[in-house]
């Protein structure tokens, strides 16, 4: 069994204690739970096992290839008798002690490591709250277990141990534990850890053992006279799941960029967090960090979207069991088709959650996904209905929404790409189906006409051209029939214009609505050069992936774009 199997078996478990703490906590009259927060964070540890997926290599296969050539003793069969698993539990606890520590003390480290402390509430849920990012150099510390000659099983098994076992230590509603928090990872020590007062801030590494922060100066007890406050000292401000993964990094390559001294550029990453060159914080300085005035991030969540936030997120929990159960014998491309769609899910649920998309919208999203995932693992009856649903939900958006000019020009884009897919998925109608999004592109370019100059940008129009010129001679040259090279010159042209006025819009308005329908004409031009390429020139592989979900995310941005640029 895998450990990603073993997470799925283990989740029902730690919903089950979850819910347990909040009715406590409701009999308490101590709730320490957000249906918002728990969500995000809860969110957040889905995103971080899905993503994991494909990051076996720097974890597990690095440790093992360094174990198979570079152990330095014998496998004697040490590690598998009780004593060898005790001392290597206790070893990778130590271990993790100063992974842990360099994750708070080290910029590029605690860029990972950030999301698992950016809830301001405290409680099981956000004990799930993981990064995705924390593979890409976590592995770097549990080497030295290699080299002794830890074989690659126990240091699994013990890995989840440790991870399993603090689990139960965010929490609120147990109190002290009398000399047990003393020696022993608890939830009143690592209420301390999670705290961001400058009493308590920097404390209590242990996984399991506090041994470690004892011997390091690293310990500090709670004091009941000094509540802790969580979260960080940057707040994060939003439920967004990749920003909560980008921001620390998007902050410290900013750093770096404006950094004018080499040696300043590198330092950013590996100072302690906070730490920033002289000339960049004369330049750009930071308010000082306050706890007086740190408040609570808590946008209005309307009971409706409660509702639809809670079913989706079990849909969710279902998805993502689902994709971890099969993922580790899967290929590739069904694995990377799956994961868009739980990553479009946990992003959206944020989205809707912040008030930042509707409910429409979020269904439009998670269709579209869906739209490309069935095809690519040949769920043919299912891709049936999925990828007409999409343009109908699309359809039903615009039709709602407030009238505002153009409309007509949308709606009937958006129903010559409903002709033009279900040709598509029909075998002896492409023609009909260029001809659908032919016109799709022309009623496109009619929407986006109305509210600025016709081709704006010069550069955006000689630039599209190019791409469109280059992508026909190869298509000319590598196997385009005769008699489509008019048609298809054609479509190309449209497509094109359409492009080059979105750009051209985009550059005017100057606007995130305008430059998030200019994405999605590039994105259409991506599409459907893939489309030509894999049927005329040569297969590419796993094209639905690339093709549909390039047509998908095009889709996506020109209706909420355009709707949101004519609010």
């Amino acid at each position: 069994m895998s450990p990603s199997q073993i997470i799925v078996l283990a989740t029902p478990v730690f919903l089950l204690l979850i819910a347990i703490e909040c009715v406590v906590g409701w009999r308490r009259g101590r709730n320490t739970y957000r249906l918002d927060d728990a969500l995000s964070s809860i969110g957040l540890g889905m995103l971080s096992q899905v993503s994991a997926v494909f990051t076996p290599l720097l974890k597990i296969g690095i440790y093992t290839a360094v174990h198979s050539r570079f152990a330095l003793l014998p496998d004697t069969g040490f590690w598998t008798t009780l004593p060898g698993w005790l001392l290597a539990l206790l070893a990778y606890d130590f271990l993790y002690y100063w992974n842990h520590r360099l994750g708070h003390t080290v910029a590029v480290f605690w860029a990972a490591h950030v999301v698992h402390h950016q809830s301001q509430d405290y409680n099981l849920s956000t004990a799930l709250r993981q990064p995705s990012s924390y593979p890409l150099l976590g592995w770097v510390f549990y080497l030295p277990l290699a080299l002794a000659g830890v074989p690659p099983l126990v240091f699994v098994v013990v890995g989840l141990i440790d991870l399993l076992y603090q689990f139960w230590i965010h929490t609120e509603q147990i109190g002290s534990l009398g000399r047990f928090d003393r020696w022993f990872a608890s939830p009143s020590n690592h209420r301390v850890h999670h705290a961001v007062n400058d009493r308590y801030v920097d404390k209590n590494y242990g996984g399991i053992l506090m041994l470690w922060d004892h011997l390091f100066g690293s310990f500090e007890p709670e004091d009941p006279r000094e509540p802790c406050v969580y979260g960080t000292r940057h707040p994060l401000n939003s439920w967004d799941p990749v920003w909560a993964n980008a921001e620390v990094y998007g902050a410290l390559a900013q750093d770096a960029w404006r950094a004018q001294r080499w040696r300043d550029k590198l330092r950013v990453w590996l100072k302690p967090p906070g730490w920033r060159p002289a000339d960049v914080a004369a330049r750009c300085p930071r308010p000082a960090f306050d706890i007086d005035t740190l408040g609570r991030y808590a946008p209005p969540m309307p009971r409706a979207v409660a509702v639809f936030a809670t079913l989706q997120f079990s849909a969710l929990l279902g998805g993502v069991a689902a994709f971890l159960w099969q993922a580790d014998t899967a290929p590739l491309a069904h694995n990377l088709a799956w994961f868009t769609v739980l990553l479009a899910g946990v992003w959206s649920l944020g989205a809707v959650l912040q008030g930042r998309i509707g409910r429409g919208e979020v269904l439009l999203i998670v269709c579209a996904a869906l739209s490309m995932a069935t095809a690519t693992v040949d769920a043919t009856a299912a891709h049936r209905l999925f990828k007409p649903l999409t343009m109908l939900i699309a359809l039903a958006i615009v039709a709602r929404a407030p009238a505002q000019p153009g409309r007509a020009w949308l709606l009937a884009a958006l129903a010559a790409s409903l002709v033009g897919d279900v040709c598509l998925m029909l075998d002896g109608l492409f023609i009909p189906g260029l001809v659908a999004f032919l016109l799709a592109h022309i009623a496109y370019t009619g929407r986006l006409r109305l509210d600025a100059p016709w081709l704006a940008s010069r550069r955006a129009l000689w630039a599209v051209a190019a791409v469109g010129l280059g992508v026909y001679a190869v298509l000319w040259t590598g196997g385009l029939p005769a008699d489509l090279r008019a048609p298809v010159a054609v479509y190309v042209g449209a497509l094109g214009l359409m492009a080059a006025q979105a750009m051209g819009r985009a550059t005017v308005r100057g606007d995130r609505a305008a430059w998030m329908v200019a994405g999605g004409a590039a994105c259409f031009m991506v599409s459907d050069a893939l489309l030509a390429l894999n049927r005329f020139v040569t297969p590419l592989p796993a094209s639905d992936l690339w093709v549909l979900g390039s047509y998908g995310a095009a889709q996506c941005l020109l209706v909420m774009g355009l709707l949101r640029g004519s609010r």
